[in-house]
């Protein structure tokens, strides 16, 4: 009879990709802080960008080889919460809403509190059997494209830097809306559901490449344009969810 094997040991360089992958987003996030603190905008605004793709990823080469754990669930969590709760409401509160300190600040933890609520949400949902029925839609926007929402006053900036800059107020305002979308009960398509068929990968293929070179070429008009198009892609999952259905 076989013995029953002990809690593995030893683990090849390819099965910690995902957490190594996790680290370096982590990296990235309080990298971002550092140059918001320095004002060195728009390479923090880069390294958010960077730590939200690598949050894209990480969860799925796990998946792919098998190295899923309870451990690199958790880190993902917590880095979730720093790149994307922590390190974007920092960056706006340094570029633009130090001169209105208390209502920035304000803003900074409501949006920061909206995450971590989410992340918590998310984390017990998925262990949930409920989490099943609907798994086309997330509750409420996933916080990595809350991250990327939220900054979306310094993508403004940034490709027309000869207008004025937003009022502080204003900003104020969009942090803490982006923040409550966060929490909210807003159905939001899920990626990871997600198929395309074969004869359709060509063409998503292209897109990609055309998505990819227009974010190489103008990088913060084609983020503005991803910003507003992810919008218009919830409300319109919003609609399409409380459509009746067929029958």
């Amino acid at each position: 009879m076989d013995q029953p094997s002990g809690p593995q040991t030893e683990f090849s360089l390819v099965q910690l990709l995902p957490n190594m992958l996790t680290i370096v987003a982590v990296c990235a996030g309080l990298t971002a802080i550092r140059f918001g603190v320095q004002g060195d905008y728009m390479p923090a605004v880069l390294l958010i960008i960077a730590a939200g793709i690598l949050d894209g990823i990480d969860g799925r080469i796990a998946r792919l080889l098998g190295s899923s754990s309870k451990i690199g669930a958790e880190l993902d969590s917590l880095a979730d919460f720093l790149n994307f709760g922590i390190a974007p409401p920092l960056i706006l509160y340094f570029w633009a809403l130090k001169d209105i300190r208390g209502l920035g600040w304000i803003c900074v933890l409501v949006f920061a509190v909206c995450c971590v609520i989410r992340l918590a949400r998310f984390n017990v949902s998925a262990k949930s059997e409920e989490a099943q029925r609907d798994s086309a839609y997330f509750e409420g926007i996933p916080s990595p494209a809350g991250a990327l929402l939220v900054i979306l006053p310094m993508y403004l900036s940034f490709a027309f830097a000869d207008r004025p800059m937003l009022p502080g107020a204003l900003i104020c305002l969009h942090m803490v809306l982006v923040g409550l979308l966060l929490i909210s009960r807003i159905p939001t398509w899920s990626f990871k559901t997600t198929r395309i068929s074969r004869e359709n990968v060509k063409f998503f293929l292209v897109g990609v490449a055309f998505v990819g070179a227009a974010l190489l070429t103008f990088a913060w008009v084609t983020l503005i344009a991803l910003c507003l198009g992810y919008v218009v892609m919830v409300i319109w999952a919003w609609i399409d969810r409380e459509r009746p259905s067929n029958r």
